[in-house]
């Protein structure tokens, strides 16, 4: 930044609109257009002493903020995460350092705070990689022909009960499942207060001619304890043969495999219906193996959330590994030198330490590919075949990789 008049400061309570109506045409945007229902959700949860812009004079140019989250990481442990959000920079201001000086920012804030990851999810991933986020995990999309592929019921569904509830009353109950859900799978999200706001989040104008929100319930019948819902939409359309409507899966979770199994069947079964389309599943999703053909599903891998530590010592520590490791990391990072060094990390299935130390590294790296493997999705293995990982030592890559 060279221009005397262009600072970074953090955003006032009344300067929301303007920051984040920059926001919304960095990205295309129009902000009067965007649903009073979606600014007022992200009013609310946009946290004022970690929204920061970037100023020319007295007109925002540009945004960036955090998120106080908690993930799950391997060994059903959840620990803080700075949720790296509301990114961008007007056209005209590009080139200029300004989003390298945000970052910067954001990731000593974090690490002031103690917070040992910071995570995103990315409208263009070639932009994280600079600043030390790698891909740590990805989601399925599926675009299910409800004509041609039918689902297996499991063991236990005929003990399944289905009904349909409203989504505001039912949400209380389905975000206690989600809750209980949350430690069993790395890099899922544990929603705070406001947050379970969120998934309900639907107003008219985003609906693109979609049915109001729908919330599907699964229940125990002997005990009618809830073990699964889905939440979705229903667009209906038309041809010359009949009904080819879509339905639009949200979300969907479950805590026994006959209530998985229960749900699936059911979004697979609506009449008036001809696909199910769903945006963001985990990649083994059980709904594979229960499919009568799996081709047909339309699967497609996408990036999910990129990751990157904060504080190697603190990242590598607070996760379990499933097999005992004992490993010297050469680690580089151009925007947190703080965590540029050598690192010992020893760890097993109940804990794990990792220090600073002068003993001869094992393996070099970059902390974008503790990113890539910290969730467990990537294999240290496969980034250095992709030359992104080097064997210092003969037989370490092998061993840290499992």
């Amino acid at each position: 930044m060279n221009d005397n008049d262009v600072h970074i400061r953090h955003r006032t309570a009344d300067e929301w609109d303007d920051w984040y109506d920059t926001l919304l045409r960095a990205f295309g945007q129009a902000g009067p257009d965007e649903p009073a229902e979606t600014r007022g959700l992200w009013r609310d949860l946009a946290e004022q002493d970690r929204s920061l812009g970037v100023f020319d004079g007295g007109e925002v140019v540009g945004t960036a903020g955090a998120f106080s989250l908690r993930m799950a990481v391997p060994g059903e442990s959840v620990v803080p995460v700075a949720g790296v959000t509301m990114v961008g920079v007007l056209p005209t201001h590009r080139r200029r350092g300004l989003l390298t000086a945000l970052m910067g920012r954001l990731l000593a804030d974090a690490r002031e705070r103690g917070e040992p990851l910071a995570a995103l999810t990315a409208s263009e991933p070639a932009i994280y990689g600079r600043f030390g986020f790698g891909l740590a995990s990805q989601r399925l999309r599926l675009a299910i022909p409800r004509h041609r592929v039918s689902v297996a019921a499991p063991p236990g569904a005929e003990r399944i009960r289905l009904r349909l509830a409203d989504p505001e009353q039912a949400a209380p109950a389905c975000e206690r499942l989600y809750a209980a859900r949350v430690p069993l799978r790395p890099g899922m999200l544990q929603r705070g207060p406001g947050w379970e706001r969120l998934p309900l989040l639907d107003p008219p104008a985003d609906r693109g001619g979609a049915s109001p929100l729908q919330c599907l319930l699964a229940e125990d019948r002997d005990s009618g304890r809830l073990v699964g819902y889905a939440r979705y939409a229903v667009r209906p359309d038309w041809d010359g043969a009949g009904p080819k409507g879509s339905v639009l899966l949200r979300d969907l979770e479950a805590v026994v495999p006959a209530a998985h199994g229960a749900l699936w069947g059911f979004l697979t079964d609506l009449d008036l219906t001809d696909t199910v389309i769903a945006d963001s599943r985990p990649p083994d999703d059980p709904l594979l193996h229960l499919v009568t053909d799996v081709r047909r599903c339309g699967a497609e891998l996408r990036d999910g959330v990129f990751v990157r530590p904060v504080d190697v010592g603190r990242a590598l520590e607070s996760r379990q590994y499933s097999s005992p490791v004992d490993v010297v990391l050469d680690v580089q990072d151009a925007s947190c030198p703080w965590n540029t060094g050598r690192w010992h990390l020893s760890g097993d299935g109940k804990g794990a330490c990792c220090e600073r130390t002068g003993d001869p590294a094992d393996l070099a790296l970059t902390v974008r590919e503790l990113g890539c493997a910290y969730l467990g999705g990537t294999r240290l293995t496969a980034l250095a075949a992709a030359g992104r990982v080097r064997e210092l030592r003969e037989g370490a890559l092998a061993e840290a990789s499992r």
